[in-house]
Formats: structure tokens, C-alpha cells, sequence
């Protein structure tokens, strides 16, 4: 019988649930039991690190790090707080500190959100061009978000957690935690607009038509 079962969300993301005794055992210090716990999570830890970070090695060497805090911790781990949020918590405390050392500049999208979620059901190769650039422009516009923005942004949006979950994955009031999407959201709006109002530009000039 599985130790954890696993259903997907609308964002493509693994939701998870592990089996309480398995905790349990992690907690005891059974290292086959932690392991168990690092096989069912390692997708949506990983995910959220390169979400975060927006560089795959950076990422494995941020979702290693959450994992090793996790091990560390894990006998303070309180089992009324579901534990793949109090696990992201790590990771994501983890990568905003990643991101203030490196000191990157800071800088309604709903629907976006949604829809460049991974799609596991491409019916054709320009399908996957199509998604791929989408993604890898929805990526770089998140880079210019502030971390902890990013950071609830992404688990919003990527992780389908709720805003009660976000306040406790990130120690903020809930207050907070709407405001910052709400400004969130708005921000990736007015770069999203950008980047393809630069985009159009550079067509028409390609074309030989005026750039305006």
C-alpha cells in the first residue's frame, strides 16, 4: 500500500497527502520513513524553488537545502498543520533568503496564471512551442516581483494553496498576504502588457511596418 497518494490540481501541481505515521517515524528519526517524504514531495518542492529562483541548478540545490532544514526540524513539525505547507514554508523562507544574498532588482492576470499552468495533455508540437515561450515569459516577469510576492504569488497560483494556507507558509497576516497578491497581480498585469507591447513592436519593424 502507498505511503501517500497523489491528485493534480488545475495548475498541473501534485497535491499531496502522506500517511501520518509516516511523519511519525521521520520524526523518530526512521531515515527510511524521511525518504519516503522526500520521493513524494521533491516535485512541488522542486517547483516552487525554480519559481522562485528561475534557474534549474539553483533550484535542486534550494530544494536539497529545504529538504536537509526539514530533516533538521522535523521533530518540532506539528502534526495540526498540514505538512506539505509547513514543508514549503522551509523552501520558500529559503529561497526569499537565496534572493535577498544574490540582491536581484525588484521590480487582473488571473486568467494567465491559469492557463500557463503545465498542460499534460499538448495535443501537438507548436502546442508545446506556444506553451514553453509562454512559460518562459510568465518566468522571467516573475523574477521582477519582490520575493515575498513572488513567493505568495506562486503558491497561489502554482501550488492552489488558499490564502489561509499562504499566511501560515509565510508567517504573514491575512490582510497582508491579499494585499500582496492583489499588487502582485497587478504588477505581472502591467509587465505582461509590456513585454508584449515590446514583442508586437519588434514584429512590425521585422515586417517593415511602423513600430507604433
Amino acid at each position: 500500500m502507498s505511503v501517500y497518494h497523489t491528485k493534480t490540481n488545475y495548475t498541473g501541481e501534485f497535491l499531496i497527502d502522506i500517511a501520518s505515521n509516516v511523519i511519525a517515524k521521520a520524526q523518530e528519526g526512521d531515515e527510511i520513513a524521511f525518504t519516503q517524504i522526500v520521493e513524494a514531495f521533491q516535485t512541488p518542492v522542486f517547483n516552487l524553488c525554480y519559481r522562485m529562483l528561475g534557474d534549474g541548478k539553483e533550484a535542486e540545490d534550494a530544494a536539497q537545502e529545504a529538504f536537509l532544514r526539514a530533516h533538521l526540524a522535523i521533530s518540532k513539525y506539528d502534526s495540526e498543520r498540514p505538512f506539505g505547507t509547513w514543508l514549503l514554508s522551509i523552501a520558500a523562507h529559503f529561497c526569499i533568503d537565496q534572493q535577498r544574498k544574490r540582491k536581484l532588482p525588484m521590480a487582473d492576470i488571473d486568467e494567465y496564471l491559469e492557463e500557463t499552468a503545465p498542460d499534460r495533455n499538448v495535443p501537438n508540437p507548436e502546442s508545446v512551442t506556444i506553451e514553453k515561450e509562454g512559460q518562459a515569459k510568465i518566468q522571467k516577469i516573475l523574477l521582477t516581483l519582490p520575493d515575498i510576492d513572488r513567493a505568495a504569488i506562486i503558491l497561489r497560483y502554482w501550488q492552489e494553496f488558499s490564502e489561509e494556507e499562504i499566511c501560515q507558509t509565510l508567517d504573514l497576516t491575512i490582510s497582508a498576504v491579499k494585499s500582496r497578491l492583489h499588487r502582485a497581480r497587478h504588477k505581472l498585469a502591467a509587465a505582461w502588457e509590456s513585454e508584449n507591447l515590446v514583442e508586437n513592436q519588434a514584429e512590425r519593424m521585422k515586417n517593415g511596418s511602423p513600430a507604433f
